[in-house]
């Protein structure tokens, strides 16, 4: 069965009061590591059946670097497509210096507000969608994706809801642990 499989980065380095998504940080370089030793034992037996896409944010395209240097004939393909969401003016802001009325103000309205005047999840579904589009079209058995618990969460609400947009209760989806992963089967 065709398979997707969404790889969230390591811990990035940045405080955890701090909204970070489109923010280019770089992950803990260790865990980085091991996550690269982990995701390269569980593709070994795919390795002629797959492709490996990235975000371009560093600490997405660190992991990718690190599996390559495992696996010299994988092929890491960068993809903005795959960015986590652009928090605009918000980005490396501490959350209780972004203001409880201004987070207010996207809770209400999540799929179309865009935080800090950056991208909406509405614009973020759409460019993940096409992604996922592009990763259904794919010949190869399972595309894997370095990306962010972001785009995770909008692959599963498409998948199970489609173009529909969510309304901010049911936004409750879970993401892969830092270094960890999902498959979902492509159909």
């Amino acid at each position: 069965m065709k398979a997707l499989w969404l790889v969230r980065h390591a811990r990035p380095l940045i405080d955890t009061d701090r909204c970070y998504g489109s923010l280019d940080i770089a992950a803990d370089a260790q865990a980085t590591r091991q996550a690269a030793q982990a995701l390269h034992k569980a593709l070994l037996p795919l390795r002629g059946d797959l492709q490996l896409w990235h975000s371009p944010l560093q600490r997405c395209e660190q992991l990718a670097i690190d599996l390559k240097a495992l696996q010299p004939d994988f092929t890491a393909t960068p993809d903005t497509r795959l960015l986590e969401m652009n928090f605009g003016h918000w980005e490396g802001q501490r959350w209780d210096a972004i203001g409880e009325s201004a987070i207010s103000a996207w809770a209400e309205n999540l799929a179309r507000h865009a935080p800090g005047d950056g991208e909406s999840l509405a614009q973020m579904l759409q460019r993940v969608s096409q992604a996922l589009d592009d990763a259904r079209r794919n010949p190869s058995a399972h595309v894997v994706w370095i990306c962010h618990a972001g785009v995770a969460r909008c692959v599963q609400w498409l998948v199970q809801h489609g173009q529909q947009l969510p309304q901010s209760h049911e936004w409750t989806l879970p993401a892969p642990a830092y270094g960890q992963w999902v498959q979902i089967p492509l159909s």
